[in-house]
């Protein structure tokens, strides 16, 4: 069991390639992935379809991923990281104060701090059904993680879709919630993560899916922050402990060979 998660990252890794988006044409790519999902797909971002770029005042301020395939290069995903929460000493900057008050988010490092926003995968390109769908999920938080190293971050916060925290925490990413829900083009949870939280605890709680969407990050993760390092706000990430679906990864492997 413990060479699954090695297997699963060796599997994706032949099939699917997560990239940065660090050039205009590659944010264009996400851009237009994302009219594609928000708008055209789910309907539930505002703009008219011939548009065919859905764009937004925090693009500029924000660390953007791609997943596509190998075999076409086609973008299957994509996610972005929003930087810059202090503005003017204040917190401002994230997507998600335009739906949460910004005392929710007063006690994270605003410094080391990020907004995981825009995480769309197509229907149209994906196949394989929930089991791959939720495989490619993961894979698209391998981008974000390994930005977030880069980066040097800390914490995660988020407004995320109920279902997709779930999804999150069956691999040990476990976001803690900050308020209720609210409505935001559907109902979302406003939360956060300690990220080194989440690297320490994730490896004991469920290995398969943790070592999957960790890979060889949690290794240079520690030897950059150290034991110590992300106690802040410790009480993210979680204590309860998520059982992990070992059936969901094994048959999403099957469908992707």
């Amino acid at each position: 069991m413990q060479d699954q998660g090695s297997d699963a990252v060796s599997m994706f890794d032949r099939h699917f390639l997560v990239e940065r988006a660090d050039n205009q044409s590659a944010l264009q790519e996400a851009q237009r992935l994302r009219h594609q999902v928000f708008r055209l797909e789910r309907g539930i971002l505002p703009g008219h379809a011939q548009a065919r770029l859905e764009a937004d005042e925090f693009d500029h301020a924000s660390h953007h991923v791609i997943l596509r395939q190998r075999r076409s290069g086609q973008a299957v995903g994509t996610a972005r990281l929003v930087v810059g929460g202090w503005q003017d000493g204040r917190i401002a900057g994230f997507p998600m104060l335009r739906y949460c008050a910004s005392g929710m988010l007063r006690d994270l490092p605003m410094g080391t701090t990020a907004e995981i926003s825009r995480f769309a995968l197509s229907k149209v390109r994906r196949q394989g059904g929930a089991c791959m769908d939720g495989l490619l999920r993961y894979g698209l938080m391998r981008g974000i993680l390994r930005i977030s190293l880069d980066l040097g971050l800390t914490h995660w916060c988020a407004l995320m879709e109920p279902s997709l925290l779930r999804l999150l925490r069956v691999a040990g990413i476990d976001f803690a919630p900050l308020g209720p829900v609210v409505e935001a083009h559907g109902l979302r949870q406003p939360s956060a993560a300690a990220i080194t939280r989440i690297l320490a605890d994730g490896a004991h709680r469920c290995p398969e899916l943790y070592g999957f969407v960790a890979g060889a990050e949690r290794t240079a993760w520690h030897r950059h922050w150290g034991s110590g390092a992300g106690h802040a706000f410790h009480g993210l990430a979680g204590d309860g402990v998520a059982r992990a679906d070992h059936g969901r990864l094994a048959q999403a492997r099957v469908q992707a060979a």
